[in-house]
């Protein structure tokens, strides 16, 4: 098992979401993040006071996977959530040593 975390531009959610849907992926866990890459932020005048904005809105995806799903979703992930400009984001993936769906207890890939 796998966990994948992405971080996409938030205008990018819902075609990811619905490409993974295609896919067969049924649970994602989405959190508003903010942070900064190679994109370093950018200058912005509010009331006549130029400030800089540091961190940049983003759009962090996890996803938890068995191991015959990863090169699929990774796949998915990176060519819908690619525009070809700065900040497109990355995608990480993680080993997880156990799941448990405390509903039921299953546990493993039954529980993913």
């Amino acid at each position: 098992m796998k966990l994948i975390e992405a971080i996409i531009k938030p205008f990018k959610l819902d075609e990811v979401k619905d490409a993974l849907n295609e896919i067969g992926i049924e649970g994602i866990t989405v959190s508003e993040v903010k942070g900064f890459g190679r994109q370093k932020g950018h200058t912005e005048l509010y009331r006549g006071a130029e400030y800089v904005v540091d961190f940049i809105p983003k759009i962090k995806m996890e996803i938890a996977v068995s191991d015959d799903l990863v090169a699929k979703v990774v796949e998915t992930i990176q060519n819908t959530a690619k525009t070809g400009r700065i900040g497109d984001g990355k995608i990480f993936v993680i080993p997880i040593e156990e799941a448990v769906r405390i509903r039921t207890g299953e546990k493993g890939s039954d529980a993913i």
